[in-house]
């Protein structure tokens, strides 16, 4: 089948099962998952060697090994089905430069790194069967919330202009897809803009009230921010559609923006730059998982399936479209609880609720003693971007304190590590318009939550 014909076929069966189909999703999840698996073993080394004891024949993918981040980082070269991708050549040639965001590599591969929230950065490759899940499937949400009375009253009058509120400079997936966008439709270019949460929040502020969206998409933290600064008069937008991903939108902060922005619906996506298009989040506050292209398996502890209204341990997520970069029974990290009956809403897609994945908005003084908040991810970033660092948190333990838990790699020096991150924190926080801030280093290691279980990177353990 050609390319483009897939493409198309994708395009129907992603309306046809939008709301689910039990039997059908399930034959498709079988054959897609036989043909992943022999491709897997087939095209790249490292499944090779790791499915040498697996019959041949129909796949139980409960028989298959669970696959973790930093096990597949470590073994890149043989983990990629294309042997024109190397690592070295990925981050020397396209990482390196910002300014290819977005773009095709080795002209026919689509590029992303995560934004590490379990710890571990990770660089993605996809081909392109698995980037078009995220206009095919991924926009399943929006079929139900926005309404005709939305198009014609806001986007048709006023034109579609999409800001993305996202950590920009780099090639983040969430940036990277939006950077994507352009590049396909330069007649959109001028209506679809990254805007990076790094910027200081008055300067956002205004360039976002030059630009006037029509749509907002971003962090939840980040877009309940920007609520704050409409009400106090100082934004001054009517967006008809807030797309909210890669953190915990509650219900609180949900009803805030849809109530600030008037007349603007907030859909909710799951997802992240190993699954583009996992789920969108429904009426009655399920994600329903788009499981024709996504086998989705909540477990314990010892990877045993969880029941249903049992939070799990983790999640073993399987691409079932990404053949370049094979991701099977992937350890996602995330903790989640699946529905225990039909969704009120009618969608018959398998629903849960995700546990975590929450960032703290940060407050801190400036110079004139006025509150300035920091955005956790922004804040992160500008850790997680120093050369040296393997992983990292940081804590907000006092008004003007922050301390930092630091691993480092284990070619860097540690000192010196220290002191560029220092260095960095110290010329952000200046940039966000915040009076001096102690930089602290912890003895102790980065570590997971021991409530959650959770790799959180960013938080205040103070309320002041």
């Amino acid at each position: 089948m050609s390319e483009r014909l897939d493409l198309l076929n994708m395009a129907w069966e992603a309306w046809r099962f939008r709301r689910g189909d039990g039997p059908a999703i399930a034959d498709r999840q079988q054959i897609r998952l036989d043909e992943l698996v022999h491709h897997a073993r087939t095209a790249s080394p490292y499944y090779r060697h790791l499915y040498r004891n697996v019959p041949s024949g129909p796949v139980d993918v409960r028989s298959l090994p669970v696959t973790a981040k930093r096990e597949l980082m470590g073994h890149f070269d043989d983990w990629v089905t294309d042997p024109d991708i190397t690592i070295e050549t990925l981050r020397r040639d396209f990482l390196a430069d910002p300014a290819l965001a977005g773009a095709p590599y080795l002209g026919r591969y689509h590029v992303v790194t995560t934004s590490g929230t379990t710890g571990d950065p990770a660089v993605i490759v996809h081909d392109a069967r698995s980037w078009a899940l995220l206009s095919l499937v991924g926009r399943r949400g929006e079929w139900h919330t926005v309404t005709t009375r939305h198009v014609l009253g806001g986007m048709a009058r006023r034109g579609l202009r999409v800001a993305a509120l996202f950590v920009g400079g780099g090639h983040f997936g969430a940036a990277a897809a939006l950077e994507s966008a352009r590049r396909r439709n330069p007649s959109f270019a001028k209506r679809f803009r990254v805007f990076s949460v790094l910027r200081p929040i008055a300067a956002l502020v205004a360039e976002l009230n030059d630009f006037q969206p029509t749509v907002l998409e971003g962090y939840p933290s980040a877009l309940t921010l920007l609520a704050a600064e409409q009400r106090a008069g100082r934004l001054c937008i009517r967006p008809v559609l807030a797309i909210t991903a890669g953190e915990e939108l509650t219900a609180p902060a949900g009803a805030d923006i849809e109530s600030t922005f008037d007349d603007c619906v907030v859909q909710n996506r799951y997802g992240s730059a190993e699954f583009v298009a996992l789920g969108a989040q429904c009426s009655a506050g399920l994600f329903h998982i788009n499981s024709d292209w996504f086998l989705f398996e909540p477990v314990d502890e010892h990877y045993r399936p969880v029941a249903p209204g049992a939070i799990s341990h983790t999640v073993l997520v399987t691409n079932l479209a990404n053949r370049v970069q094979p991701l099977i029974r992937y350890d996602l990290g995330d903790r989640v609880e699946p529905a225990t009956s039909p969704c009120p809403c009618g969608n018959g897609l398998p629903g849960i609720t995700v546990q975590g994945r929450a960032g703290d908005l940060l407050t801190f003084a400036s110079p004139e003693g006025e509150s300035v908040w920091v955005l956790p991810l922004a804040l992160g970033t500008v850790v997680e971007e120093t050369a040296g660092v393997r992983r990292f948190q940081v804590i907000r333990t006092q008004p003007q304190t922050v301390t930092v838990r630091l691993e480092c790699e284990p070619d860097a020096d540690p000192v010196g590590v220290r002191r560029a991150v220092d260095a960095r924190l110290r010329e952000f926080f200046r940039s966000q318009g915040v009076a001096p801030v102690d930089v602290r280093h912890a003895a102790e290691p980065p570590s997971v939550d021991a409530k959650s279980g959770k790799f959180r990177q960013v938080w205040s353990a103070t309320s002041e």
